[in-house]
């Protein structure tokens, strides 16, 4: 971490498909550039103390990575002589411990963890022959950890400054059932048309990542807020009084009311009782209503606001033919009772999606856990607009 703070680098931000567009707009919120969009990462460039800021505040991003060398390496060998003339011991602690994380699609290589070995092997080399001692290594990602990323000839090699994944935001001891991870919650939030100033609602909430990672947002709270350790903390040239001072800022930062309601409801107590709990643990279960209840019974305050719904997708076969009668009530709902609002279903199941009966504004491409999706967007109109159906 002995980069010049004035010195600029490029960042690149790791993502899941399709969520690129929710990340880069919250790169532009935060006044950074985006020099690039790719279908799993967006570029921008800073300096450590900016990683530092992003590993904070970043709510659809997994990782940050500062790209300290690119070089072109055909085979192996020639990554390892030209990786042990890179001034390591810049970044990383002789009696410390690290791990590589690699992306490699090479000819000469059949095997990732090959190139890993390689890698590794250069970084030892050149500490035993500087130092005579060398850092450990291993494949925990809970201390320093690097990355590569070799296609053809091309190699980008760099600081991996989260360490474990930003995908989790450290709130949920419970998940509950098939929950959305966290990062992907807060991209459905983000590409709604929800203003975070108005009516959240929740129902089947489930483990409550929806309607926690809501409060988050309209809170100004950042996910790193919960976290306690991160990759750039096992660098050489850590400053733990910068990470207060960025912390202390955004906690200055953040709201401490909210002037509309966040209803999360469920029929399961035991799910509530999970959903509870992890906004607890998030320091949010003030500012949502929970309610034991059919979602059918979900309360929808009159003045307009956003309602997100995650149903079952019927993975098992059998399942579609007992949720179709769901997907129609939910439609049912969101005609009856939803007037004004901007409705949304997040599923993987575009057959159940026709029985909503409702005609879609947007239909928003995800993928969660390889399974491709929707994010089915619904404008609920008062009066006979309301009650325009198609066949989805």
């Amino acid at each position: 971490m002995t980069q010049d703070s004035r010195l600029k680098t490029k960042i690149v931000i790791s993502c899941a498909p399709t969520t690129a567009p929710y990340l880069a707009a919250e790169l532009l919120a935060l006044n950074y550039p985006v020099l690039k969009e790719n279908p799993t990462d967006v570029v921008t460039e800073g300096n450590m103390q900016d990683c530092m800021r992003l590993n904070l505040y970043l709510r659809t991003a997994h990782r940050v990575l500062l790209i300290i060398e690119e070089l072109n390496a055909r085979t192996a060998d020639q990554l390892y002589e030209k990786a042990r003339l890179i001034p390591w011991e810049d970044y990383l602690h002789k009696d410390g411990f690290f791990s590589i994380d690699s992306f490699v699609r090479n000819e000469s290589i059949r095997d990732y963890r090959y190139a890993s070995l390689k890698l590794k092997d250069a970084i030892a080399d050149r500490f035993q022959k500087k130092f005579g001692e060398r850092p450990d290594s291993g494949k925990e990602k809970d201390q320093a950890v690097l990355f590569m990323h070799w296609v053809d000839e091309k190699v980008s090699l760099g600081l991996d400054t989260s360490g474990e994944t930003l995908a989790k935001h450290s709130y949920r001891h419970l998940p509950w059932k098939a929950p959305l991870l966290e990062s992907m919650a807060a991209s459905i939030i983000l590409a709604s048309r929800w203003d975070t100033r108005s009516h959240f609602i929740n129902p089947m909430c489930g483990s409550g990542t929806l309607a926690i990672e809501a409060a988050m947002i309209a809170l100004n709270y950042p996910p790193g807020l919960l976290r306690d350790n991160f990759g750039f903390m096992h660098l050489k040239g850590y400053r733990p009084a910068v990470w207060n001072e960025l912390k202390d800022e955004a906690r200055e930062d953040r709201w401490d009311e909210l002037p509309f309601r966040i209803i999360a409801t469920d029929n399961n107590p035991l799910a509530i009782a999970a959903a509870r709990e992890n906004a607890r643990n998030a320091g949010v279960e003030q500012f949502i209503e929970f309610e034991i209840c059919d979602f059918s019974e979900t309360p929808v305050p009159e003045e307009p606001g956003t309602i997100i719904i995650n149903p079952e997708w019927g993975e098992r076969l059998g399942d579609e033919e007992e949720l179709a009668p769901v997907y129609k009530q939910i439609g049912d709902f969101f005609k009856s009772e939803c007037s004004g609002y901007w409705g949304y279903i997040f599923t993987g199941n575009l057959n159940l999606a026709k029985r909503v009966g409702l005609r879609t504004k947007r239909r928003i491409e995800f993928h969660n856990s390889k399974i491709e999706t929707r994010l089915l967007e619904y404008e609920l109109y008062s009066g006979s607009k309301k009650a325009e159906k198609t066949a989805d």
